[in-house]
């Protein structure tokens, strides 16, 4: 008896969307990539090797069928146009994992999918460049975060970020989408942790985003800037104290500690490492600065926090934005 491959659609055919449609059809599920314009071929390089995809791509949101798990990996800033794939994928027993950076995955996305959707925000571990249209650099990383229940929380670890309950259990037959989505990527290059506290998580990402990011992106340079000039890295621990303070008004377990992990966090990358806005600004691309420093400066407001230099980097993003 044959048994039905689990459809999984990826929207959006980036760097990340590469490595999650390599991973889905790595884990044996019938992957299709939604993308604006098909690329030739579809390529995964890391040091060790160059991997051609094959899955199919479609490019027309009419031509999509339901799925049985939607992958959204778009930029942050992109959901909108994203937002005409769903009437064709999204079903009543889809769910929808939301691979973005920000701390208001399900508040951005929630609103423009059918009522009662499940949608489950998740954390990327994965550093890669887009080198040209289907052509993925996957420099570093193979991990994704999200919500796990309860009795998955485990001490927090400094050395890793994130909660120590990594894997969880990966059960497909479960009613938390955090341990099907597990479940699901078994067997694929990425693991799926699962932490407890994802809010607290959730803004541990931010930090790894919320000064590297702008930073590359305004000085155009890599993260050497960061790592070797001292003027610059005062500037990159106080972006760090800011956001802490903000994430610790919102709820987050963040103290002074984070700030220094983030930094250490930056120093294990390699000199000629980029970020993601690098990457965008160097492309001619919208970078996703409202997602990451905006989200500081605008809860910052709702809590009273004083935000000045995430304030000012905001604005200089917006005037390296601005059409």
């Amino acid at each position: 008896m044959s048994t039905r491959q689990t459809r999984v659609a990826v929207i959006g055919a980036g760097a990340v969307g590469l490595v999650v449609a390599e991973a889905a059809h790595d884990a044996g599920h019938d992957v299709v990539l939604c993308a604006r314009t098909r690329p030739e071929r579809l390529v995964i390089e890391r040091a060790d090797r160059v991997r051609e995809l094959d899955v199919p791509v479609v490019v027309d949101p009419r031509e999509a069928e339901p799925a049985d798990w939607v992958l959204l990996a778009t930029k942050a800033q992109d959901v909108a146009g994203a937002a005409a794939w769903f009437d064709g994928l999204v079903g009543p027993e889809t769910t929808v994992v939301v691979l973005q950076n920000g701390v208001d995955h399900a508040e951005r996305v929630g609103p423009l999918l059918p009522s009662g959707t499940t949608v489950l925000p998740a954390l990327v571990y994965v550093a890669a460049e887009l080198l040209e249209r289907g052509h993925a650099l996957h420099r570093r990383g193979a991990r994704l975060t999200v919500q796990g229940c309860p009795d998955t929380a485990g001490a927090e670890s400094l050395a890793g970020f994130t909660s120590t309950a990594t894997a969880g259990r990966a059960d497909a037959a479960s009613t938390l989408p955090g341990e099907r989505f597990a479940a699901l990527m078994a067997g694929s290059g990425l693991a799926v942790e699962q932490v407890a506290d994802f809010r607290t998580a959730a803004w541990r990402k931010l930090l790894t985003n919320v000064a590297a990011n702008p930073i590359t992106a305004l000085t155009m340079q890599r993260m050497v800037v960061i790592q070797q000039d001292e003027s610059v890295r005062e500037l990159t621990r106080a972006l760090l104290h800011e956001a802490v303070r903000v994430g610790a008004a919102e709820g987050a377990a963040l103290t002074a500690d984070d700030v220094a992990h983030t930094l250490r966090l930056y120093d294990e990358f390699a000199p000629d490492d980029g970020t993601s806005m690098y990457y965008d600004r160097f492309a001619g691309r919208a970078t996703e600065h409202e997602l990451i420093t905006g989200a500081v400066v605008r809860l910052a407001d709702r809590h009273g926090v004083d935000a000045p230099l995430n304030r000012a980097i905001l604005a200089l993003m917006r005037g390296l934005n601005h059409k």
